[in-house]
Parts: structure tokens; sequence; C-alpha cells
């Protein structure tokens, strides 16, 4: 009986949604090794579940998913759907999985309703018990009832078999940008329900942020008594009470009170926070206040185990969320595990919960009458609406839920709106969310993704644009790659435009699986199972990498969304802004430490008066600081910083909070070169007088350009250095094809040309030409190597001719050591950073081996440039910058090996260490899902000049 994969209900046999509880019913967990069997076709599914017979049968783990577990492959899209769109029907080739377990029944469970509970099953399931068919359902990130009391008995075994199948109607409806993985992957249960006691509960707790009372309900299937004992409260279950000192609830401040609900049948423990939430002239409000979203969107990911997490797991993403600085999660694109929910509740995220809706591979308009998007589609109503009201009535009691969200991409239609009637009937308290509402027709959310900065500002500044609703982006400053760039220009919106209340990243973390090819761990993406249809590493988009280490995107996003903003005033002092939503700054204690010339000379306490929230102090320095200001002193810097006096529940005393650089020194003019004189240089070893330099054809930083007869020039330790354009595309490069109009261009494969070179002037001067083949342009360079006082010092002129490129991805030099083990540089760090992604660099003196200086993207790709840098050491070779900064980048493979890597594994270290100095690079963006990058970022061709000294310890 396989009828149902292909029905457009829900399901059959399934009770009515109702609240998620943490109550006295009896519970068997069922986690755990379940026999298995896996079936390529329903057809081949053996029709036994009644009385399976599993010898010979394998075992699986019960939560997680088949392809994970060596059955099948994973597969991953974004938006094509991996099977014809022709609902309700699918392929043929359906693999199906069956799951048996016997458990035995508890004695206890006796007199009691006996339930069967699946909080997650991917992606349409039937359920057999002792022989009986039960029921099917369908919603993969939605729970599941069945009662089977009928069908078991207390004390005794009983066989429990659940069919599950890779896809269903269900499916077309579950097109969420992730990975296609199948099977019983969260948590089953068997509860005993006891007669007089509450099943479904919803608690009503608000707060008047004008009087400062609360109030509370708790509505209850089952009549009750509500004790809240902290604040004195016994109240019956149906009943409206004032209640009088209660502390609101918020990100920020996560008050809850511990209550329970007694019945006849038990107790029901209740965690209450009392906040409300409104819509108060355009403005979106929790308790009276604006809140600006600092969110990320998450999937719920494990590299191991799929979209099966641990509490540990969870409490991880969390505590990570808190210490970063960030205060919402949408869960895109469907109802996270409860447990993340209770999560959010007692550290405090404001959360919104997104149906388990995405018919993305549809596309936003409408189809030919016989292929509707689902949500226009009549046939999938009855569904759609019961997934709110499923995600609705599971997730209700929980604070930190402060937005409803009818699902993602899914085009609109009439469905929707009864989504959204149905949403409001049940808890008319939150505003419902959903973007492809474009007009805003019906939504109490103005919401857009990756819309520009520019963007954003015109809808801030216009209230009669789209109702005046308060605006939101539920995704923006995708994080794939290299990037994000341009956060700061959108906090600067959020900040100037009340209307405009901020954002959530996409998103959370790379879905990279961890696996094996070739005998080496990577991390896999789209296309490395063998999918024939897939979207390459666009499931690698997070601010996280798959092992739930921050990227520099993170760190960006850290600074930028910090909760004070700590600057210079402008007269030689520090100004402190607060930007808490609730708190003061009584938590905190602000120090200050000096560095001169990256060497730390002093440090101590910067006295900050308690600033309330939207409260700004300027403050002067301590004489202890201040006496380090002087002109002509070497370059000196202070680091104010914020950080916690004591630990919370979230990190340990002294977690830096936020903080700012002012700069101590006035900035000298450049030095000047010094006395020239012949450069000590030599070619191939030879130990000539002079650098010399021979043209060759290769591509620059090609892995073949030695081996091709590229010899670049040599002067000292400085080995084959050349003109370098070009850098290893970064997603937000190669999928907007950027790096395609690069192509075109011939950035990627300029060839070399020396004009001329001898002694002028005291110095050896070389002319090159740095051209592309066929085309007709460009860059004539002047390199002038001079001897002054024991260094070299370079003087580089770039000149464009011709019809050059408007836009280079670098510009700089690239030259080659013998293999590097450690560098130490004065600039900014510790992290890489780009001119659009400096908002997290400071300026100090750093140290780090070149393998540290290496970020590990899941797809190889430009990285590691340190933006800024004063000076390099890098194995005794001391680079300074003598007129402008430098980018600094040391990797021990070149530009071609990172370009042509799949993987990160794939770049193994030669003996050979390659140096790019940058003059300016193009900036990151996030162009591979959002606007292009801007003008300002952009390197455009103009004449340039760089001056270097080189030294040898």
């Amino acid at each position: 009986m396989t009828h149902y994969v292909e029905d457009f209900a829900s399901g059959e046999n399934v009770l009515p949604p109702r609240s998620w509880l943490d109550d006295d019913s009896g519970r068997l967990p069922l986690s755990g090794d379940w026999s298995f069997r896996l079936s390529p076709t329903v057809a081949d599914a053996p029709d036994d579940l009644k009385d399976p017979d599993t010898t010979g049968w394998d075992t699986i783990a019960v939560p997680g998913h088949w392809q994970l577990s060596g059955y099948g492959k994973p597969a991953y899209t974004n938006v094509v759907y991996p099977f014809p769109l022709e609902p309700p029907y699918v392929p043929t080739d359906n693999p199906t999985g069956d799951y048996v377990r016997t458990v035995t029944v508890p004695a206890d469970f006796d007199g009691a309703k006996i339930v069967l509970r699946f909080e997650g099953v991917d992606s349409r399931f039937a359920v057999y018990v002792n022989g009986s068919y039960v029921g099917w359902s369908s919603g993969s990130r939605l729970a599941s009832e069945f009662d089977v009391t009928s069908l078991v008995a207390p004390g005794k075994e009983a066989r429990i078999a659940v069919r599950v199948h890779q896809w269903s109607t269900g499916s077309y409806v579950e097109d969420q940008d992730m990975w296609w993985l199948s099977g019983i992957f969260r948590e089953v249960n068997l509860l005993a329900l006891r007669p007089h006691a509450a099943s479904d509960v919803f608690v009503k707790a608000a707060w008047d942020h004008l009087d400062g009372a609360g109030t509370l309900l708790v509505e209850s299937d089952v009549p009750g008594t509500v004790s809240v004992p902290e604040l004195g409260l016994e109240v019956p279950t149906g009943e409206h009470v004032r209640v009088e000192g209660v502390q609101p609830w918020s990100a920020e401040v996560p008050r809850l009170y511990d209550a329970v609900l007694r019945t006849a049948g038990g107790d029901v423990r209740l965690r209450i926070g009392f906040r409300t939430v409104a819509i108060v002239d355009g403005i979106f409000t929790v308790n009276g206040n604006r809140v600006l979203f600092n969110g990320v969107n998450r999937h719920e990911f494990h590299p191991d185990r799929g979209r099966t997490l641990t509490e540990q797991d969870m409490l991880d993403d969390v505590l990570i969320m808190k210490r970063a600085g960030i205060n919402a999660v949408r869960t895109s694109h469907y109802p996270p595990h409860p447990y993340f929910l209770s999560l959010c509740d007692e550290y405090g995220l404001y959360v919104i919960d997104e149906c388990d809706l995405e018919t993305h591979g549809f596309g936003y308009e409408p189809q030919p009458p016989n292929l509707p998007n689902p949500v226009m589609d009549p046939r999938f109503r009855d569904d759609l609406v019961l997934r709110i009201q499923r995600t609705v009535h599971r997730d209700k009691n929980h604070p930190s839920i402060v937005i409803w969200s009818l699902g993602n991409e899914c085009g609109m239609g009439s469905n929707l709106k009864d989504m959204y009637d149905a949403a409001k009937a049940l808890d008319p308290s939150r505003p419902v969310h959903y973007e492809r509402d474009t007009e805003a027709e019906f939504v109490d959310i103005y919401s857009r993704m990756y819309t520009s900065p520019e963007g954003c500002a015109e809808i801030g500044a216009d209230s009669s644009l789209y109702r005046n609703l308060p605006f939101i982006l539920c995704e923006y400053g995708h994080a794939m790659g290299n990037g994000p760039g341009g956060l700061l220009d959108y906090r600067e919106v959020f900040e100037k435009y009340p209307r405009c209340q901020g954002g959530f990243i996409w998103e959370f973390i790379d879905h990279g699986i961890r696996t094996t090819i070739d005998g080496r761990e990577v991390y896999a993406y789209g296309g490395d199972f063998g999918e024939t249809i897939h979207d390459g590493n666009f499931v690698c988009d997070g601010l996280l990498f798959p092992d739930r280490t921050p990227s520099p995107g993170m760190h960006e996003y850290a600074k930028v969304i910090e909760p004070l903003r700590i600057v210079a005033d402008g007269n030689g002092g520090v100004m402190v802004t607060n930007r808490y939503e609730v708190l003061d700054t009584s938590h905190l204690t602000f120090t200050a430490r000096v560095e001169v010339a990256g060497e730390v000379v002093g440090s101590g306490t910067l006295p900050v008066p308690l600033l309330a929230p939207g409260e700004t102090a300027t403050l002067d320095l301590p004489p202890a600081i201040e006496k380090f200001r002087a002109a002509g002193r070497p370059e000196t810097w202070v680091t104010v910083t914020a950080e916690l006096t004591e630990a919370t529940p979230w990190a340990e005393a002294g977690h830096r909070i936020a903080w700012g650089q002012l700069r101590l020194d006035e900035p000298a003019a450049a030095a000047a070169a010094g006395t020239a004189g012949s450069a000590s240089a030599s070619t191939g070893g030879t130990g000539s007088s002079a650098a010399t330099a021979s043209g060759a054809t290769a591509t620059a930083g090609s892995p073949a350009a030695g081996e091709a007869g590229l010899r670049g020039i040599t002067v000292g330790a400085v080995q084959n250095a050349r003109l370098d354009v070009w850098r290893a595309p970064i997603d937000n490069d190669a999928i907007p094809g950027v790096a395609d109009k690069w192509r075109e261009e011939g950035l990627h494969r300029v060839q070399h040309r020396i004009v001329s070179q001898g002694e002028r002037d005291g110095a050896w001067e070389v002319v090159t030409r740095t051209a592309p083949p066929q085309l007709q342009w460009g860059l004539r360079s002047t390199w002038r190597w001079t001897a002054v006082d024991g260094a070299v010092v370079l003087e580089l002129n770039v000149v464009p001719e011709g019809q050059f490129p408007e836009v280079l991805p670098r510009l700089g030099i690239t030259f080659e050591l013998p293999k590097v083990e450690r560098v130490e540089w004065f600039g900014t760090g510790p992290n890489e950073a780009y001119v659009d992604t400096r908002a997290a660099a400071a300026v100090g003196k750093y140290s780090a081996t070149v393998a540290e200086l290496q970020t590990p993207y899941v797809r190889p790709q430009e990285n590691g440039h340190r933006i800024d840098t004063r000076w390099a050491t890098v194995d005794g070779l001391r680079i300074e910058a003598v007129d402008h900064l430098f980018g600094l980048t040391v990797r021990d493979w070149t530009t071609n090996d990172l370009e042509t890597a799949k993987h990160t594994a794939d770049l193994v270290p030669g003996d050979t260490t390659y140096v790019t100095i940058d003059i300016a690079q193009t900036g990151v963006g996030t162009a591979a899902c959002g606007p292009a990058l801007p003008d300002r970022d952009k390197l455009k061709t103009a004449p340039t000049s760089l001056t270097l000294r080189f030294t040898t310890a």
C-alpha cells in the first residue's frame, strides 16, 4: 500500500498538532539501532511490514540519514529539483528505506494513551505496529504523532516498522537549498499520555513597557493550576492575570520564570518569558524597544551527521552566536529541533520561526495551467495550511520566537494568504513574515533579499512605501567563500533609518560533508558524490566552516555588529556609544593598550561612565596613555577594549564584546629613498653586480612558470619578481561572471617582456611590459633597484597602455623564495582583510606560519591577504613600505595551483614560497548572491607606483 507517496494530503491517522511540552508523560526513547533495509524503488520494497523477517537486514542508527550511513549518496541542489516537475508524481526510482525495531512497552504505560511521536522524517513515511497499519505522514521537519494504544500492550513487546520514501509529493514543497538527505533524522519516542493530563498548552505572557507590569494567561486542553513560585502566583488555567514586578524577556536579558502547570493527570514544566511584540509607527518593537536584527540564517547541519544534530551541536551554535554578538536567527527554511528553540529562550536570541516550505524550483512567476507553483495550486492548499498550523502549535510557547514565517522562495499564491490567516488565527500576538510578498499585500513585515545598501536606504527614507511596514533583509551578506564584503555599509543604513531593522546573513555554516576523495579527507559539495544535477559549492556559504570554526567573514560580521561603537572622537579622545537595545554598560570593563611600532608599551583601565542604551560618551585618554602621544614618534596605536566583567552563561569573564583603535602619533611624510648606488643582485645565483631579467611567454604565477622559462627580476633573495594582476577567482568573482569578464580581457594569462634594462642614474632599471596574447593593451612597468644604506629600494611605476581593462583583480608583484616557515608583519591582522572586509582588522604586529596564513575555504580561492602592511619579515627578508602601504600574501603554492584545486586537500606545499606584495586588490563583495561590487571597492586601472625597501638579515 503505497498510494500515499503521491497523495496531496499531509497524512492519514495523524493526531492533531499540539505544543511541544516538558511534562510528566511516560517516554520511551527509540533512538539507537534499528534493523534496516533499503530498496531502490517503491516497487522493489517487499509488502511485508505487517510481519517482516529482519534476518539478514542491516543495522542503522536512528536518528540519522541513510545516505550518510552507507546507503546511496547525498545530492545537493539549490533551486532545481532533481526530478521532473509533474506533481504529484515522483520518479519510479524512489529509494525506500524500511526501519524495524522491537521494544518492550513499559508496564507503567498501562491506562495511558500511548502515542508514537516522530520529530522529523524525510520525506514521507508509513507506520506499522505489531502487524497493523497505523498511518502515514508528510512534512519532513515537522512532528507527527500516531495513537497506537489499541495496538500495544504495556509490559509486552511491540514491533514498530516504518517505511520511508526519499521522494513524495511533499518533496515538491521542500526544495530548501540543502543536501537531499533521507531517513528518520530526528528522535522517535513512545509516549504515555495520562488521563486528565494536559497535552496542549499555550502560554501567553506579555509585558507593558509603560507601566512595567506583566500579564499572564495559560490556556490548556485540560484545566489545571499554574504555579510561578518566584512571583508568588497560583492561578487557574484560562484566567488572565496582571503580574506586578516582573522582569521582561529580551534577547539581551533573557529572563525566564520557572512555572508548573498542575492537573489531575500530572505536571507540565514551563519556562515563561514576559515580552510583548508590537509594530508601532512602522517600527518592530519588543517591550517598546526598537529591535535591530543582527541575525543569521541557520540550517541544521553537521559535516558527519547532516541534519541530525546532538544537543551539544545545538548548544555550540547558540554559544557561537552569542559570543559573536548575533542576536537573532531565522530558521531557514523549516522549524528547527525543539531543543534549539529552548536554548534560544534560555540564552537569548530572537527567532523567526519558518514553516517547512520552499518551492524555489518552480520559479516565482505563474507557470502554465498544468504546472502551477504549489502555493498557487489548490491541490496543495490543505497541506500548506496544516504545515503552518503544525509549526505554530509545536513552537508557540517559546518567548524567543518573535515572528512566524510562512516559508521561503515560493512566489505568490492564494495558499500563502490562507497560511497567513491560519497563523494569525492561532496566534495574533506575533507578526507574520514572507519575503516573496514583494508588494506587502498581506504580511506584517516587509522583507527582501540581497538588496543593496542604497536600495535599503530608499525604503528607509520613504514611509509611503510598502504600507510603512518594518523592513528587514531576511537574507543578505551572502557569506560564500571569501566574504562577505561591504557589511559596514549596511550597518550604517540600519542605524540611520529606524524602519530598516537589520537582517540575517546568509548563512551560518558551510554544508560541507566530511568524506574521503582519492585518499584525502575533504569537505564535499555538490557534484562530489557523482550527482549529474547539482549546484556545486553553493552549499558552502556560511560564516562558519563545516567544523564550526569561524571564518574571517564571521570575525568581520562580529566586528560590524558590536553592541558598542568605540572610535576616535576627532579631538584626540575616544568616543563610546552604547548600541545595546536593553543593557547599559555596567557589566563591562574598559581597558586601553598602547603599542608603539607594534610593541606593547603600556596598558590600563579606561574609566567610562555608565551608558544607557543609545547614549554616547566622549572621553579624554588617561595620562598614563596620553603620555605616549608625540609628533615624530614611531607609529603609535591605542586599542580600547570592552570586556565582560563577570562570566555569563554564554561566555567567560574577560570575553571581548567590542573594541576600537585610535592613532596617537601624527603620521609623518614618507622618508626619502636615501643615497643612490648600484644595486647588488644576482641572476640565477651567478653573483653579478646588477639585477638582470629575461623575457618569457609563460603565464605569470602558473605552476609551470619556471619550467616554461619565465625568469623575472632577481635581486638578492628576491627571485623571479614579476607584475601580478590575477587572483584565483573567489566565489563572488566566479558566479556572477566577473571572472569571465577578466578572462575575456586576458588578465589570467598575461605574458612578460623585457623592454630594456641597465644602469641609469645610479640604479638598475628594468622596463617590462605585461600584456595578454592577441589583445592590444598592456602595463608598462619601470623597476628601479637602488642600493641604499645596506638595503635595496625598489621604485615601481606602472602605466597602462592601449584599450586596457577598466578593473583589475589585483595589481602588485609576486616573487619567489626558498620554502618559508614563518612570517612576521606589522600591519592589519590577525586574520585576512580586503578593502571591504577590514572592519575586524586591527593594526598591530603579528607572527604566523605560512600554513596559518591560509584560509581553508571549502572551494579554494583567493585568500590570506593582509591589507595595509607596513613591513613584513619572511624568513630573514624584510620588506618595508616606503610611500604606500601594501597588501601581503604568502603561500606555498602558486595562484594557478589555488585556482585549479577543487578542495583544500588538493593544495600541497612544495619547495618554493610565493610572496605577493599588492599595491591594491579589488574588494570581495557578495555578488555570488547579492548586489554587484560598488565602484568604490573596485581596483580601477590607472597609473600607479609603489616603493619598497628590502633588507636581508
